[in-house]
């Protein structure tokens, strides 16, 4: 039997990085695509093109024949403070919006099997998430369109433009929309980490007894799923008939007060929190699972606190080695 092929883009960033691990362990011939090679391991990967997929002869020769599967993930993109200021918002519209318009069109061209294409819960409409304790966020109740960030509009009009190839050209395509993917092995000190490691970052650099800072009042809700469950539920889509777009996040809604509190539990220090302004999002946001259970007989239920203290872990090991550094 022949070796299965599979390219991922954005093989270079966090989940990237992870889906090419997951790859390699089910026997699949993985080539990545990034700017740059994964800054925390080395990557895993069979081939690893260092290149720009805003650029079309980049994308002609990355995507040189009918993969078995494509995974799409490669965007200009980072946490709050990178996607809510606004400063970076011509970027991420046209970087991203490039990269998905190359890349659609090459997979069809070379007659790719199977394309994923990794979509986000900022996509929702920011009118169903302003009750923090109660947020709205089932794939149908995406329309009529409001997302809370350019990020998001760039990600809705994407998801269209895979699911008109679809249409039109019959390419076979999987959308997952993500909640807040975390774990090791991702940002958390370059201005694009999201708050699970923002939070690693600031508890083990604080002394106990100190103060840390967070933005807003900490009462917005938020979910986040751990990278394994992540790529557990792409690759079921992947294996499935159902095209989507389908939540892979997390049911369990914390307090983004909560998240810093479970990670002063795992490090074991008491922290005081100064609220600062600061770039916010949407007040409450939660994975609504009933559509990946209907149609995949699997939800995510690991555990956030579990997923916390690998994280931790490994962001308290960064910090002392930077630390060492200086």
């Amino acid at each position: 039997m022949n070796q299965k092929t599979a390219l991922v883009c954005g093989a270079g960033g966090f989940i990237g990085g992870h889906l090419v691990k997951k790859l390699k362990k089910e026997g699949f011939w993985v080539r990545g695509v990034d700017l740059k090679y994964p800054p925390f391991a080395p990557t895993q990967a069979d081939d690893f093109v260092i290149g720009d997929l805003r650029e079309q002869d980049v994308v002609r020769r990355v995507v040189d024949r009918g993969f078995d599967e494509v995974y799409q993930l490669a965007a200009d993109m980072g946490g709050a403070g990178f996607v809510f200021t606004g400063d970076n918002d011509a970027n991420i519209m046209h970087n991203s919006a490039l990269i998905n318009l190359n890349m659609v069109e090459a997979c069809y061209k070379r007659n790719v099997k199977k394309v994923f294409y990794s979509s986000s819960a900022c996509i929702y409409p920011k009118y169903n998430q302003e009750d923090p304790d109660n947020p709205k966020t089932a794939e149908d109740s995406a329309y009529p369109a409001n997302p809370d960030s350019e990020y998001g509009w760039e990600k809705l009009f994407s998801e269209h433009l895979y699911l008109s190839f679809y249409k039109n050209y019959g390419l076979d395509i999987r959308i997952a929309r993500f909640h807040n993917i975390f774990g090791p092995e991702g940002s958390w000190n370059d201005g694009r980490e999201k708050a699970p490691a923002a939070f690693c970052r600031k508890i083990a650099m604080a002394k106990d007894g100190s103060e840390i800072e967070m933005w807003g009042d900490g009462k917005q809700t938020r979910s986040f799923l751990y990278i394994d469950e992540c790529l557990e539920g792409v690759r079921r889509l992947m294996d499935s008939d159902f095209i989507g777009p389908v939540n892979i996040g997390s049911e369990e809604m914390v307090t983004i007060n909560q998240l810093a509190g479970m990670i002063m539990d795992i490090a074991d220090k008491k922290l005081s929190i100064k609220h600062i302004p600061g770039p916010l999002g949407v007040r409450g946001r939660n994975s609504d699972n009933k559509l990946i259970k209907e149609k995949l007989g699997w939800e995510p239920n690991y555990p956030l606190k579990k997923g916390l203290e690998k994280t931790y872990n490994w962001i308290n090991k960064q910090v002392e080695k930077h630390n060492k550094i200086k």
